[in-house]
């Protein structure tokens, strides 16, 4: 069992209440739900909609194709009836977001309990939306009702929850951020958590070097950015890098070059991620592929950071940072100890008094020093799980990833005669992951022009992936699992 609801309209009419309500509804009455979101750069007008799809089995990701179209506008009905299903179910008619809620429960034999008690959280307009919902619960004839109901001990989390949730258990102590999207629901976020600083400031060059001054002071600190803030943040990061000062950067992807389309997603600044700043310093990189992984991850990043004095990139995306999943599984978390001492700090190579020095043995010492480091951090993350594996292991074809793609390749290769090795450290890169690509049929799936992925295991393993092997999008939407699966199809031997 798999369905798929499309639920659209202008900004501001509602789409993203009314699939949060049934989303959390069909998780408390034991089956999973993803969802994901598609929004245009408007407070308000425009074309925003989201793709919600439930099962009584774990799933990921969305297809393109949709069983339950709900409009609240015309224009919803004209751009995505094409994909409404053979038989499936178009609600519109301009009627308000809690009457189609009040629909969808009775199509969806939900306990309309569960639709007040959603109604009375939202504190405002509940006389209104509930006569609204029953409404719409007394005028729907049809049913849905083979959905199973049995309680599960899941939770709903989108991926930057994940990443909040990873920075509080790794006492955070400020966050500073300038707002771009997809990162900026970061800023609100912890906000609201007593005992964390969150500290807007003018641009991003303020932001990290701001990070880096209470990160020299003791503090735990991340930053957040898309790609166009952390360009202005990477002459910092060097400085992060001569200086040995710890900094966690969450860089959340979206599509450039320059603005791009700013609430659309891409994987697009991954070379980006592994070389930017001057000069040669040691980093990690890691890219979570759901909310688990967004939390350990973050949690990691801070150990990391702390324990070689190094910046830590947790890399994300819109699609990631945006979407919900169901989870079942609570994180693995490792407990900070902040190490950082109360020393002179500068950009320049220091002595041991930490003052400026152009001293030839003294500058050959300290780029021994911090290239001694890149084989410390590799040979810590060998405690970490660096990647890990999905699908059939003797099979001869392997599909290689990072990133939120991950969701849509496990749904779509559930049928299939394939292994999945999702790449979660791009830097320092494992040497166990070559092993895994001997003999096998290489695919790669990513959601950029170039196949970025392709290019590091061929720097790092001499495997090359074929161009004809390479499945990528770049439209600025993610991969809907039935289509995807398709174009694994074409590549299997």
């Amino acid at each position: 069992m798999r369905y798929n609801i499309l639920i659209g309209g202008e900004a501001g009419q509602g789409p993203n209440i009314l699939t949060q309500i049934i989303g959390d509804a069909l998780i408390k009455s034991g089956n999973y739900a993803f969802y994901s979101r598609d929004y245009q750069s408007l407070i308000r007008g425009g074309h925003n909609f989201n793709v919600l799809t439930f099962s009584d089995e774990p799933v990921y990701s969305n297809d393109s194709k949709v069983d339950i179209l709900v409009c609240l506008d015309s224009k919803t009905e004209e751009l995505h009836k094409k994909e409404l299903k053979t038989g499936g179910i178009l609600m519109k008619d301009s009627k308000e977001n809690m009457y189609y809620a009040g629909r969808i429960f009775k199509l969806l034999c939900l306990d309309f309990k569960i639709l007040e008690e959603s109604l009375k959280k939202l504190d405002k307009n509940f006389n209104e939306n509930i006569v609204n919902a029953k409404k719409g619960y007394e005028e729907e004839t049809k049913n849905l009702c083979k959905i199973p109901i049995s309680k599960k001990n899941t939770y709903f989390i989108n991926g930057n929850t994940g990443i909040c949730n990873g920075a509080l258990n790794s006492d955070i102590n400020i966050y500073y951020a300038y707002p771009m999207t997809p990162a900026t629901p970061i800023l609100s976020e912890l906000a609201t958590v007593d005992g964390v600083k969150v500290i807007e400031l003018e641009n991003e060059i303020a932001v990290i070097n701001a990070g880096l001054g209470s990160s020299a002071l003791g503090k735990n600190v991340m930053v957040g950015t898309s790609g166009g803030g952390f360009d202005l943040m990477t002459e910092a990061l060097s400085m992060a890098g001569v200086a040995e000062i710890p900094i966690v950067v969450y860089l959340s992807q979206r599509p450039g070059p320059g603005t791009g389309v700013a609430t659309y997603t891409s994987q697009g600044d991954l070379n980006m991620a592994l070389n930017f700043g001057h000069g040669q310093f040691p980093r990690t990189v890691a890219a979570p592929g759901d909310p688990k992984e967004a939390q350990e991850i973050t949690n990691e990043a801070f150990y990391l950071s702390q324990k070689f004095k190094i910046p830590s990139i947790v890399l994300g995306d819109k699609h990631l940072a945006e979407s919900y999943y169901t989870l079942d599984e609570e994180s693995s978390i490792i407990k900070i100890e902040n190490t950082t001492p109360f020393i002179r700090y500068n950009s320049y190579e220091k002595d041991s008094f930490g003052s400026a020095t152009e001293d030839a043995q003294i500058i050959k010492a300290n780029v021994e020093k911090r290239l001694k480091k890149y084989k410390e951090i590799k040979k810590e993350l060998e405690k970490l799980p660096r990647f890990s594996v999905y699908g059939e292991p003797n099979s001869k074809n392997l599909i290689v990833s990072w990133g939120s793609t991950k969701g849509a390749i496990i749904d779509a290769i559930k049928d299939l005669d394939v292994e999945f090795l999702h790449i979660k450290y791009l830097e320092p890169f494992s040497d166990g992951i070559k092993e895994n690509l001997l003999k096998k049929n290489l695919i790669l799936v990513e959601n950029s022009p170039t196949g970025q992925l392709a290019g590091i295991i061929s720097k790092n393993t001499g495997l090359f992936i074929e161009d004809k092997n390479k499945i990528l999008r770049y439209d600025g939407r993610p991969f809907f699992a039935d289509e995807l699966k398709k174009e694994i199809e074409k590549r299997l031997i």
